[in-house]
């Protein structure tokens, strides 16, 4: 119950236990935190904190007022947090996210080694029912709550706050390895400002003897032992592999590598430093420009010889795959880590959206856009292994055995530098996964930065700038074991352990905790209260349902048949999956630490505790006409 901003009240007739209006501020006595204000960009503390000071949120400020209505209080200052300039700026953004460099390697490789076109089957399903409905969820709660991955549960389920916690580590180990990747292809892409591109040829100082150029003019064979010079020139030149023993002997730090990520990050601080207002604009450039060179790379792919062998092999159907129990996880893995719920990005980005924007479009759009350039970029890839596949007079089967990075910087290059015109195809292709890449990291490291700002907003409110020049450092030097001769291997163990399974168990328990202790109901109002219709019966089944099972379904797969890890000629032994899973195990460890943490602080019984710290603590500020109120 809040007094009409309207009505008359002098400051001499407050008294203990009431509210009164000064200068235009209703302001609650110090055992209440519901603030109103008349100017409607103004906020308010909330309801649940009992006489302390609300903290609020990134962009948020304010102090309680413990002084009696003596006319002498102090007004707050009360600022709005940051919002995109246009609506193109969080979709492109999202879609930048979203659109990554798995996009172009991992969906077609994916795709033609379970069935080729029947495994769009089991991909529709699994977007259907698991991956969009956990998209629009992070969405919704991001755009209504306006918090980031951490003080986002105060306001939902306060014991599961270790979830926000957990999610920043992780974006911190994805961003350890994720940019070295881009090194590799910043590294490309400078060597590829020469007239001949010098993976072309077997007579640089790396090759070995048995580099063997088949598209020389000579009648070179292929044999068992014959490697192209891309793929020497990727080992010996860029990654440096062969002066690396192993994970036990990673060997020096490349200087050229090295040298590279620093000019990534330089790039990306400078993007996302001052907040959305600049990582918005820098999307335009970064999210669209891969849809150009997609398009160019397509028309060239299929008018190459061969093109048609490679598009069938990609979409020729084996209904017989449909049978395997490894095909369904694989579609349900793909458009999980595609689509991307789970690193705090989606509650970031939406979090800085307009209250009673469309979400539930975004959600579709966005979804549909990133599925779309997944099965686009598998006619990119295969175009070009099929005019591999001709030229060296194989099956496109023998061809496309390179997975991963070397999908792209050894077969796509190769077919790219014995294209006409290389040069120029091989510097939009690198600066095609360049931009990919980028945005991806401007996404990762935003939520990081949003769920600390959010949650400390009056240690780092106002040095934004200085935070995340720390966060950029602290990326960076995370990154040197990356950059060693032996960093490929690294970065092969990051992936498939330091975050797969992490971010499985992170989003099963934030699906539970919205859909069973938040509740279903509850959450449905309050999309409700955004876009003026409550979710229907679909969504609802599948975020109380469908989607947790979805998430168990894949975690307990990967867990009982982890992945036997194999990169070049180096078989990892079994110690590193001991590592590789004691690494995902430091994340999600904030989550039981927190847990238990929240319930010895809290005071009162076993029952008392569990129930306050179950009970979302902090309301939500809602637009309500000219003015904010808190949800009640």
């Amino acid at each position: 119950e809040t007094e009409p901003l309207t009505s008359k009240k002098d400051a001499s007739d407050c008294s203990k236990g009431e509210d009164c209006k000064e200068n235009g501020l209703l302001v609650r006595n110090p055992k209440s935190a519901l603030r109103l204000a008349e100017d409607g960009n103004k906020v308010h503390p909330s309801q649940g904190d009992k006489g302390e000071a609300a903290q609020i949120s990134n962009g948020y400020s304010g102090v309680q007022s413990s002084a009696p209505c003596n006319g002498e209080q102090q007004l707050m200052e009360l600022e709005d947090r940051e919002t995109w300039s246009k609506k193109m700026d969080f979709l492109l953004s999202v879609i930048g996210y979203a659109v990554d460099l798995g996009n172009v390697w991992r969906f077609p490789y994916i795709c033609y080694q379970n069935g080729g076109g029947a495994f769009l089957i089991p991909y529709t399903i699994m977007a259907l029912f698991g991956g969009i409905p956990l998209f629009y969820m992070e969405l919704a709660l991001g755009q209504y709550h306006r918090n980031g991955c951490i003080s986002i549960w105060r306001k939902i389920c306060p014991i599961f706050k270790g979830i926000g916690f957990a999610i920043c580590i992780i974006d911190l180990y994805v961003a350890s390895y994720y940019n070295t990747i881009m090194a590799w292809a910043f590294y490309y892409l400078i060597s590829s400002f020469t007239a001949e591109l010098p993976w072309t040829s077997c007579t640089n100082p790396w090759n070995t003897g048995n580099c063997t150029n088949y598209f020389s003019k000579d009648n070179v064979s292929w044999s068992l032992h014959s490697i192209s010079p891309a793929e020497e020139f990727y080992t010996r030149q860029v990654l440096q592999v062969h002066r690396s023993n192993g994970l036990d002997d990673l060997g020096g730090i490349s200087w050229q590598l090295t040298l590279c990520l620093l000019l990534i990050f330089t790039i990306v601080y400078f993007s996302i430093w001052k907040g959305v207002k600049t990582s918005g604009k820098v999307v335009w450039v970064t999210a669209t420009f891969p849809y150009i060179i997609l398009f160019i790379l397509l028309v060239r792919g299929a008018t190459l010889p061969g093109a048609w062998r490679g598009i069938l092999y990609y979409l020729k159907p084996d209904w017989q795959k449909l049978l395997a129990t490894e095909v369904w996880v694989d579609a349900a893995a793909q458009i999980f880590f595609s689509l991307g719920p789970g690193f705090g990005v989606l509650l970031a980005y939406a979090s800085y959206n307009k209250f009673h924007n469309n979400c539930y479009q975004d959600a579709l759009v966005t979804s549909t856009v990133n599925c779309l350039t997944s099965f686009v970029s598998g006619f990119v890839i295969f175009t070009v292994l099929g005019y591999m596949a001709e030229m060296r007079n194989e099956d496109v089967s023998e061809v496309a055995k390179d997975t991963g990075p070397s999908l792209l910087f050894i077969t796509y290059a190769e077919a790219i530098a014995n294209m006409p015109s290389s040069t120029f195809f091989a510097i939009i292709f690198f600066l095609m996964l360049l931009t990919l890449g980028l945005d991806s990291t401007f996404a990762g490291l935003e939520g990081v930065i949003t769920g600390v700002l959010d949650e400390f907003p009056h240690v780092w409110g106002k040095r934004r700038e200085f935070f995340v020049l720390g966060l950029t450092i602290v990326c960076f030097l995370g990154s040197l074991a990356t950059l060693t001769f032996g960093g490929a291997y690294v970065v092969k163990l990051f992936e498939e352990y330091a975050t797969g399974p992490a971010v499985l168990t992170v989003v099963f328990l934030e699906a539970m905790a919205v859909s069973w202790f938040y509740g279903i109901t509850q959450f449905c109002n309050d999309v409700k209260e955004m876009l003026g219709s409550a979710p229907g019966w679909y969504w609802r089944v599948c975020w109380v349902a469908i989607s947790p099972l979805f998430l168990l379904f894949v975690t307990c797969s990967f867990l009982s048949n982890p992945p036997e890890l194999r990169l070049f000629d180096y078989d990892y032994p079994y110690w590193t999956t001991v590592v590789g899973y004691c690494i995902g195990s430091s994340s999600i460890i904030f989550i039981p630490i927190y847990m238990v943490y929240r319930l010895v602080v809290t005071p009162g019984t076993l029952k008392e505790r569990i129930l306050k710290s179950i009970t979302p603590e902090t309301a939500t500020e809602i637009p309500f006409g000219d003015i904010r109120m808190n949800a009640v």
